[in-house]
């Protein structure tokens, strides 16, 4: 049995709106150009037109494979169209899309995909942080309202200087604002773009009581990418590329609606709700309601 998971990435467009944006016809950048390979290349196969890539978690190779972009990028908007696995069961297979630098004080904006057991809701998880601050994690875990294995699906991180925004299908689910609270946690410093498969039995489903079968692999994921937007030489520090105007991320009263609405109902894990883990929440988090919600988050009634 084949596990096949399909993104195409779209990389910092720079149009004003996310649905505009989604819907560009622009053209696929061939992966050689964009991307090369970060670990498990005996797993990476290139199309034969070279657009895109399928990276592979198997019995062979079972720390999976990954990819990593040329360089690192500035502030912009970044979307993947993903197809996950549809199959009975792919527990502990964490498929990954996410940003980060490869620094000792490192920051990192992560959407997660955490396995799944047939007859269960997908968990998608995201998180933020800046610093090298990875001992206070901000994740946040949701359910999604559809079978993201039946169709393709549009995941994608917002971020500039002042926020961060996910948004699942055009609908935002989280914002992050740099916050003084924060410190020096939200990420300031330009990230590469990863996307990876790998084994995460000890945590991702379950937290860990349903792990890796690699006898039902191989897990296979495709990717295909569109990059539009500025990037930097990380020799020469010199941004390239940067003829864009990037929009600010400021929400719509509409729009924080639709996010209050997702966080109300399908949101199942917050890290400023988890007393265990911080007995005093993190500086940003304060109590709102029934529990705890980040500062950076407002609700909108209605």
């Amino acid at each position: 049995m084949m596990f096949s998971t399909y993104l195409q990435l779209i990389i910092l467009c720079t149009i004003s709106t996310l649905k505009t944006c989604t819907s560009l016809n622009l053209s696929i950048i061939p992966f050689d150009e964009a991307f090369v390979p970060l670990y498990g290349s005996q797993t990476i196969t290139l199309s034969n037109d070279g657009k895109s890539v399928q990276i592979s978690m198997n019995e062979w190779s079972a720390s999976g494979s990954g990819f990593v972009s040329r360089y690192p990028y500035n502030h912009g908007l970044f979307t993947a169209s993903i197809k996950l696995p549809n199959n009975t069961y792919s527990a502990g297979v964490v498929a990954t899309f996410y940003l980060q630098n490869n620094e000792l004080m490192r920051d990192e904006i992560d959407f997660e995909f955490l396995g799944h057991i047939e007859g269960e809701k997908w968990v998608l998880q995201t998180n933020v942080y800046g610093n090298g601050s990875i001992h206070r994690g901000r994740e946040e875990r949701y359910t999604l309202p559809f079978d993201p294995s039946k169709d393709f699906h549009y995941y994608s991180i917002f971020w500039n200087s002042g926020r961060v925004i996910f948004y699942v299908d055009e609908w935002p689910i989280r914002e992050v604002k740099n916050v003084e609270s924060m410190g020096g946690d939200f990420p300031s410093k330009p990230m590469y773009v990863y996307g990876t498969i790998w084994d995460g039995s000890n945590w991702a489903t379950h937290n860990g009581k349903y792990r890796v079968d690699l006898q039902r692999g191989p897990f296979v994921t495709g990717y295909s990418f569109i990059i539009n937007g500025c990037s930097l030489d990380p020799f020469d520090s010199t941004p390239f590329g940067c003829d864009v105007v990037l929009p600010s991320g400021i929400l719509s009263f509409a729009e924080r609606q639709k996010m209050n609405w997702y966080r109300t109902w399908l949101m199942t894990y917050s890290y400023c709700d988890d007393v265990d883990r911080y007995p005093g929440s993190l500086p940003e988090c304060r109590v709102e309601g029934p529990g705890m919600q980040p500062e950076f988050f407002t609700r909108v009634s209605g």
